[in-house]
C-alpha cells in the first residue's frame, strides 16, 4: 500500500470527537479493535442527520473498507464482536436491544445525552427505528474535494491555484466538478481553465447529467469540438 500523500489543502470534512476520548479513554484503551471500532463509530455516526442516531453489527459488516482493516473474513468478524464488546463495557457505547418483526436486533449509541436518551427510549419500548431505514454510508464512499482532484489529475498545488480553486468549490457543486475532471482526463486535457471553462458553460446553459444508455464518447467529444478548443490546442 502506498505511503498516506497528506490531507489536501482547503476545506476538508471534520469528524467532532470529544476531548475526553484523548483525556481519559485514548490512554485507557488497549486493544485495536477497540479503537478502530470507536472511531469508526464517532466517524459514521456524525455523517448521520437523523434525529435518533445509532449503528447496528450489520452497519460495521456491510462497510468492506473498515472489514478490511480489521483482518480477514472469521478473523475480522471476531475483531469487530471484541471490538463492540470492550466498547460497551467501558461505556463508550451503549448497547440497547429491540425486537424488529420477529427477530431482535442491537442497537449502538454513543455514550452522550442523546445517546443516553435514545437508549433508555427503546428500552422503555418508547421507540424503535423503522424497518425501512436506509442506512448507505461506507467508508470507501468517502469523495474526494477539489484540492485532491486537481492534486491527482493535473499537479501540484500553487498558492494562487489554491484560491481559484477554493472558489469554483465554493460555485459549484460537487458531482459537477467531479464529472468536469473525469471530462478532462478522458480528453487528455489537463488543465484548470479547461475545466473552469466546462463549469461556466454548465451554469450558463444548464447541465444535462449523463445516463446509462448515453454515448460517453460524444458526450466527450462535444467538449473537444467547441469553444473549449482554445484551452487544448
Amino acid at each position: 500500500m502506498p505511503p498516506f500523500p497528506g490531507f489536501p489543502p482547503g476545506k476538508v470534512l471534520l469528524v467532532p470527537i470529544p476531548a475526553q476520548f484523548f483525556t481519559r479513554l485514548l490512554p485507557e484503551i488497549d486493544h485495536l479493535g477497540e479503537l478502530k471500532v470507536v472511531l469508526y463509530a464517532f466517524w459514521r455516526l456524525s455523517q448521520s442527520e437523523a434525529p435518533v442516531r445509532y449503528l447496528t453489527r450489520e452497519d460495521f459488516l456491510h462497510d468492506e473498507a473498515f472489514m478490511a482493516g480489521l483482518g480477514e473474513g472469521a478473523e475480522a468478524e471476531a475483531t469487530l464482536d471484541e471490538g463492540l464488546t470492550r466498547a460497551v463495557a467501558r461505556g463508550v457505547l451503549l448497547r440497547a436491544e429491540v425486537e424488529v418483526g420477529d427477530a431482535p436486533l442491537v442497537l449502538y449509541f454513543l455514550n452522550t445525552p442523546k445517546g443516553r436518551s435514545a437508549a433508555d427510549a427503546v428500552r422503555g419500548g418508547h421507540w424503535r427505528p423503522a424497518t425501512d431505514e436506509d442506512r448507505p454510508v461506507h467508508l470507501y464512499l468517502s469523495r474526494p474535494n477539489i484540492f485532491r482532484l486537481y492534486e491527482e489529475h493535473i499537479g501540484p498545488l500553487t498558492p494562487l491555484m489554491a484560491d481559484q480553486l477554493e472558489e469554483a468549490e465554493a460555485q459549484y457543486p460537487l458531482d459537477w466538478i467531479e464529472e468536469a475532471f473525469r471530462i478532462a482526463v478522458a480528453s487528455n486535457v489537463r488543465r484548470w481553465r479547461y475545466i473552469e471553462a466546462i463549469l461556466e458553460r454548465w451554469k450558463k446553459e444548464g447541465r444535462h447529467d449523463r445516463t446509462a444508455g448515453g454515448d460517453s464518447e460524444k458526450d466527450r467529444r462535444r467538449y473537444l469540438d467547441d469553444q473549449f478548443a482554445d484551452f487544448y490546442e
